[in-house]
């Protein structure tokens, strides 16, 4: 599942490792989570986008709406 973490999370001026510390992951976390090699559990993509201030929905891209 792709996502828009790192985006979001840099147009806040956040590092992945303070990112992680407000999630209470570790920064390994964040990284596989942002190169798509990690889906993070519900209750973890609800607390980033939180911490993001936004939703979940605009966070993650489902490979079946992804656009043609």
């Amino acid at each position: 599942m792709q996502n828009h973490i790192r985006e979001l999370r840099k147009s806040v001026k956040l590092s992945q490792e303070e990112l992680a510390k407000l999630c209470k992951v570790s920064r390994q976390t964040i990284n596989a989570i942002e190169n798509d090699k990690y889906d993070p559990t519900l209750q973890l993509a609800f607390d980033i986008a939180s911490v993001l201030n936004t939703t979940v929905d605009k966070l993650f891209i489902s490979s079946s709406n992804k656009k043609r």
